[in-house]
């Protein structure tokens, strides 16, 4: 092997050694409706560790899975943040990609929803963008500030301010976002 040839095959593994970077954190959020709690794991290197717990409220008819608008229900499924919005009403939020196709599947067989309307909840799910939020279904839901006093929301997952704060400068769009009982 030449010696130019070496230098090169040296410099190039010297290279991708020394500017190798610290693996960027994920996240992901588990949110327990039962305990009013809201778990950020935060995964970096592959490992995962519970980086903080909140307290939070929930929509005002807290017990069962959001079937349609108006029923005051916390979904309950696997979702992402779809959205960031700094001009909430309250105070921050963050958009949960409710309805999942799970959602849509009972609303199609329960006759909430269409066909095409379906078809468009499945295919923002795939492409992880916003589903279509005017359905029968139901939609807007967000994790956001204003409080955790009792379960106020028409839905929504509530924290303190300082608590989405937190969430909203560190998670990026499309963190997964688990809801159960």
């Amino acid at each position: 092997m030449s010696l130019i040839l070496f230098n090169l095959l040296v410099a190039a593994i010297l290279a991708t050694t020394v500017s190798a970077e610290p693996p960027e954190p994920s996240f992901r959020i588990l949110v327990k409706k039962s305990e009013r709690k809201l778990y950020l794991y935060e995964t970096i290197g592959g490992k995962e560790r519970l980086r903080k717990t909140y307290q939070i409220a929930l929509g005002n008819t807290p017990t069962g899975h959001k079937r349609k608008q108006g029923d005051g229900k916390t979904p309950e499924g696997e979702y992402y943040i779809t959205h960031k919005n700094p001009k909430s009403n309250f105070y921050l939020s963050l958009g949960v990609s409710y309805p999942n196709i799970s959602d849509a599947d009972e609303g199609l067989k329960s006759g909430l929803i269409t066909k095409q309307q379906h078809d468009a909840v499945a295919a923002a799910i795939r492409s992880k963008s916003k589903p279509p939020q005017n359905t029968k279904l139901g939609g807007d839901i967000f994790i956001h500030g204003y409080g955790i006093g009792s379960d106020w929301t028409l839905g929504c997952v509530a924290l303190e301010n300082q608590d989405i704060k937190e969430l909203f400068d560190l998670l990026p769009v499309k963190t997964p976002v688990k809801i159960v009982p």
